[in-house]
């Protein structure tokens, strides 16, 4: 069976912002820890956390919306890739929504991914934007 994700975070920094981290090597590795492969040209490649997620870019609209088939190393091999849907909000002064729907997620890895999102990218997301914020 399969599951569907959704979840929302509002972060400070304005939509636009959190857009380009996301879609840059750099930022998103220093949010998430280690090296990242990602890019907003149709079919750029993911990849992250060591190759335990990876997949590529189907769809963006820069500054607003990422759309990518995206696979976890806890998917089987007969499992297709799940579609991670990413849309930037504004939501007040210099913050940013961000409005996650991650479609035909496995049964099997469903509280992996949503207890991932939670704990490896909006958690160490907060805690890059408190620093940044820091110094500046």
């Amino acid at each position: 069976m399969l599951r569907i994700v959704k979840q929302s975070i509002v972060l400070p920094a304005s939509p636009r912002a959190l857009y380009a981290a996301y879609l840059s090597p750099k930022v998103h590795g220093a949010i998430t820890g280690g090296k990242v492969s990602v890019g907003a040209r149709t079919g750029a490649k993911f990849r992250a956390f060591g190759g335990a997620l990876t997949g590529h870019t189907l769809h963006a609209v820069p500054g607003r919306l990422i759309v990518q088939a995206w696979r976890s190393s806890a998917f089987h091999k007969a499992d297709h890739d799940s579609t991670l849907i990413l849309r930037f909000l504004p939501a007040g002064r210099n913050r940013g929504r961000i409005d996650l729907v991650h479609v035909n997620v496995p049964s099997h890895d469903y509280r992996g991914v949503d207890e991932g999102w939670k704990n490896y990218y909006w958690k160490s997301w907060r805690k890059y934007l408190a620093r940044k914020q820091r110094t500046g």
